[in-house]
């Protein structure tokens, strides 16, 4: 099977979408392939359908139905939490994290959210150098939260607040 990289040619053109129940086959795809231990395409229709659940998928012009990447938010009142991004790793370094979660960021701020939160892995320095250009504060930690290949590793609780005009 061809990966990602060798269906996409050069520097992609990406759009944004909204997440919709039917994509959750492809974002069991790009999840199993992003974490250790993916969620199924089940367990994603359950949360799409879930109040205050939305999220956006990074798809190619060139191939819009192939899903690149996705983030999966939930915003209750006024505090959001990220619950998943993935990004298929034979496309990483091609600004698709940074579309999501500006993506994400624009519909917070429509919804007057005024916090966001995640969780990144302690040893993900490409999503916490991500997260720190975004304005994101390490606010705690949940020690040995993730397990991987190498044991056990702690999460990293960020925070960033949502900017709304007075």
């Amino acid at each position: 099977m061809l990966g990602l990289s060798q269906l996409i040619f050069g520097r992609p053109e990406i759009m944004t979408q909204s997440l919709q129940s039917d994509d959750s086959v492809e974002l069991q795809r790009v999840h199993a392939l992003a974490f250790r231990h993916g969620w199924s395409a089940e367990e994603f229709q359950s949360l799409l359908s879930q109040d205050g659940v939305f999220g956006f998928a990074a798809r190619f012009k060139n191939k819009p139905a192939v899903v690149g990447g996705f983030v999966l938010a939930r915003l209750t009142l006024d505090e959001a939490e990220i619950l998943t991004i993935a990004v298929d790793p034979d496309v990483h370094k091609q600004g698709l994290g940074r579309e999501l979660m500006d993506a994400v960021l624009r519909h917070l701020y429509s919804e007057r959210a005024a916090d966001v939160f995640l969780e990144v892995d302690e040893f993900n320095i490409a999503a916490q150098a991500l997260y720190r250009r975004l304005n994101f504060i390490k606010v705690g930690e949940r020690p040995a939260y993730y397990e991987t290949e190498n044991g056990r590793s702690s999460a990293y609780v960020l925070r960033r607040e949502i900017k709304q005009p007075k």
